[in-house]
């Protein structure tokens, strides 16, 4: 039984110091900026494409709010 204690609580920290050993970025400065703006794209047209996905911006036909310009 402790063995397997021992076992899930080395695992658990193996896993959470992953990044340390593997990096995720370049060590150049160069490369590393890239691929964080590269990054940090990809995560914002995420969020655009899960809008899209869920037809979220679409204008809503049940406000007062017409797009078109009709009431305001």
């Amino acid at each position: 039984m402790s063995r397997l204690v021992l076992g899930c609580v080395l695992l658990a920290g193996l896993a959470t110091s992953v990044g340390c050993f593997v990096p995720i970025y370049s060590s150049r400065p160069e490369r590393r900026v890239q691929q964080l703006l590269y990054t940090s794209e990809d995560l914002r047209s995420l969020v655009d494409e899960w809008e899209r996905f869920w037809f979220l911006d679409s204008p809503s036909h049940m406000t007062p709010i017409r797009t078109h310009g009709g009431v305001l």
